[in-house]
């Protein structure tokens, strides 16, 4: 645990209880953890440094979240924001919720997307605003992706109205590469101040 806020730990001091996100097990994506919350880096991510904060209680939708997780998340999420920012040299954020299924979420379990922006980062997919269309497209499907890694099928995923939006240019990454900048984040949430 971090010696000047005893309820956040890094990835590396966390204790190794396992973590899910949804039905998947995390645990080494995980880079930060709150009594509440933990924050992980994203298989497919649309820009580097795109991660997700979640709550540790796996629930659905964010009215189903108690006061105090959302509380919890919502200050996680303001935490790790300026520090992706930071570590990515960012000049804004995308911090999205998809909550249920009509509105793209793709694994049932609430969770906040971060995504470092920079000045004409999606020029070359259409702009600013590109970012909406490739978290409701197969890009943001990051259930599908997190299904197929596990063996499971395309057939058992659970957004069929969405486009296809760029598909194949990004592929998952690798259980090492997802570890190594969990390692690399939890090192930087440590230089990180808190609230």
């Amino acid at each position: 645990m971090s010696s000047d806020c005893p309820d956040t730990m890094s990835a590396s001091k966390a204790a190794t209880a396992p973590i899910r996100f949804g039905s998947f097990l995390v645990t080494p994506q995980v880079f930060l953890q709150t009594p509440l919350s933990f924050a992980l880096v994203n298989l497919k991510p649309i820009l580097p440094g795109h991660v997700l904060v979640s709550p540790r209680r796996v629930v659905p939708r964010v009215a189903d979240l108690t006061v105090a997780e959302t509380s919890d998340l919502f200050l996680t999420v303001r935490r790790v924001g300026r520090m992706v920012e930071r570590v990515y040299g960012a000049a804004s954020l995308n911090i999205a919720v998809q909550d249920g299924i009509h509105a793209g979420q793709s694994v049932p379990h609430v969770h906040a997307h971060i995504i470092p922006r920079k000045p004409a980062d999606l020029d070359h997919r259409g702009g600013t605003d590109a970012i909406y269309d490739m978290l409701d497209g197969e890009e943001g499907d990051i259930g599908k992706a997190f299904r197929q890694g596990a063996g499971g099928s395309e057939a058992s995923s659970r957004r069929t109205r969405f486009p296809v939006v760029d598909n194949e240019e990004r592929k998952p990454r690798s259980a090492e590469e997802m570890e190594e900048e969990a390692q690399m984040l939890a090192g930087e949430m440590e230089k990180e101040p808190l609230d």
